[in-house]
């Protein structure tokens, strides 16, 4: 019975790695970068930055925001009561770029509102854009990007748009972990269903499964400034810890458009710098983006520990147990990982050797699930920007 069990279990795992491999050939098509621009697009953009004690990152951020080789365009920073030298280094960056950045200072905080959704409406409400464009302030833009965005609103009819960056990985733990994150959406999400419907399912189907596959990256949101207004703003997520997908749930729900795209050579990232920056960071919003759902959470526990670890473990162990067939199960399911590693770090330019790791990502990402379902029993606050979420 207990082999049968384990040959069932790996056969599950070969046939995940299967699905998902499809996946993934399709979104290295489908998820491009910004389409080239023309510098002379008619459209006036915004970018809007919303920076707490960002002292370490914003002046590479507003600097990069500033050069645009696009005519049409301001740049509007709000300073969200940092209590570091973002302040100052704004204030020398505004006498620096004069005419085109601005540098607002943030109201305090109302109660029911989480701190980037408030901070991001009252960066909307001071824009003149439009098109507005929210990143965060670890992000840097190349030159062409504002054209890029002008040319892909015009190109696919568009109101949302959201890029997923090139994450800048330099650290130990920066390298095995934050790669699990674009596995996740790689090989799960088809990345064309989020611009539009499956065309394989029927048309009342479709309708009632369309947010579904809403997904978007908040390091970088892109809107139409009368479809942003008109699915509440950042109003309509003020208490959402996951807003980028709330608001990408918003406009699919709206009948409205929303595509995205990969960094590429023109936007990149670099979200944290230590293990312990990228603990808090995500342990204050991986349980809500499944929905604080106690069975879904557990589910994807259950079938991550099965098709990630257990071939890894198997592989070693079928040969003094004399199982051929689980040797060949746990070989396929073991290549199938890599070699979707392996393609994610030529795709997004990170160290291949960082792929043989994936059982430790995945482990350590299972530990992060069991703490943040204990916070939502105990109802612990997670503290991040030294404000409690």
């Amino acid at each position: 019975m207990a082999e049968f069990l384990i040959t069932l279990l790996l056969s599950f795992s070969c046939f995940y790695l299967v699905a998902t491999s499809l996946i993934l050939i399709r979104n290295r098509f489908d998820l491009t970068p910004l389409p080239e621009g023309s510098p002379d697009s008619q459209a006036f953009i915004s970018i809007l930055i919303p920076a707490r004690n960002e002292e370490g990152h914003i002046e590479q951020c507003v600097r990069s925001a500033c050069r645009q080789n696009y005519n049409n365009f301001e740049v509007i920073v709000l300073d969200d009561e940092s209590d570091d030298r973002t302040p100052e280094i704004l204030g020398g960056l505004q006498n620096e770029f004069k005419g085109i950045l601005r540098v607002i200072n943030g109201r305090e905080k109302p109660s029911g509102w989480l701190g980037k959704p408030w901070a991001c409406k009252q960066l909307g409400d001071a824009s003149a854009g439009e098109i507005l464009v929210f990143i965060d302030a670890d992000v840097t833009i190349k030159a062409a990007t504002l054209a890029g965005v002008a040319t892909a609103f015009d190109e696919y009819r568009l109101d949302m748009l959201t890029v997923w960056p090139r994450q800048v990985l330099k650290t130990f733990w920066e390298q095995t972990l934050i790669p699990l994150v674009y596995y996740t959406l790689t090989t799960l999400l088809p990345a064309i269903y989020v611009y539009r419907q499956p065309r394989w399912m029927p048309r009342l189907a479709a309708r009632k499964t369309r947010k579904l596959f809403a997904a978007a990256c908040g390091q970088f949101l892109a809107f139409r400034k009368d479809p942003y207004e008109r699915i509440g703003t950042h109003e309509f997520v003020k208490n959402n810890i996951v807003e980028d997908v709330g608001l990408a749930k918003a406009d699919l729900e709206n009948g409205l458009t929303l595509r995205m795209f990969e960094g590429g050579d023109l936007i990149s990232c670099r979200m944290y710098t230590s293990e312990r920056e990228i603990r808090n960071g995500f342990r204050k919003n991986f349980f809500a983006g499944f929905g604080y759902s106690y069975p879904l959470f557990i589910l994807a526990a259950a079938v991550h520990l099965i098709v990630f670890i257990a071939p890894f473990i198997l592989l070693p162990a079928s040969l003094p147990a004399g199982q051929p067939v689980w040797l060949f199960l746990s070989t396929a399911a073991v290549a199938m990982i890599l070699l979707h590693r392996l393609i994610l770090s030529v795709w997004f330019r990170w160290n291949p050797l960082y792929s043989m790791l994936h059982p430790l990502g995945v482990l350590w990402f299972q530990m992060l699930a069991a703490a943040t379902m204990v916070d939502k029993l105990t109802g612990k606050k997670n503290i991040w920007k030294q404000r409690a979420v």
